[in-house]
């Protein structure tokens, strides 16, 4: 689980600086004002998640804990759904696909709630 993480995480690494380039040299001449910003989002979203992603499998190779693949699970959803949609919203211009975006942040707030709880709350011990 661990080495998934991290490979996916590197692959959205990459992809961040792929996106961010290609909407700094390509899409600034083609996208209005508004829709650069949503693009811009999308790729910090990505890189930060992506990041979180490779830290979780990191954590979990050292230390596995049923938390980090939860939130692991729910990281990479986040990442589909919030940046995949802003990315999409942003080439399309189809409104509805906002309505997507704040799944995937709830999907970020949740994998991070995950592990917070999962390293702060006492570890149960089954006798």
């Amino acid at each position: 689980m661990s080495n998934l993480f991290i490979g996916l995480g590197a692959l959205g690494c990459f992809l961040a600086v792929a996106t961010g380039a290609f909407g700094a040299h390509i899409l600034k001449q083609v996208l209005d004002a508004d829709m650069m910003v949503v693009w811009h989002t999308a790729v910090q979203y990505l890189i930060f998640h992506s990041l979180g992603l490779i830290l979780i499998g990191l954590l979990h190779s050292t230390s596995p804990r049923i938390c980090q693949k939860i939130a692991g699970g729910f990281m990479l959803a986040g990442i589909v759904l919030f940046s995949g949609s802003l990315f999409a919203l942003s080439l399309s211009d189809l409104k509805w696909l906002g309505i997507i975006t704040p799944v995937g942040g709830a999907c970020f707030l949740i994998a991070w709630m995950i592990l917070v709880l999962g390293y702060l709350l006492p570890a149960r011990t089954d006798a």
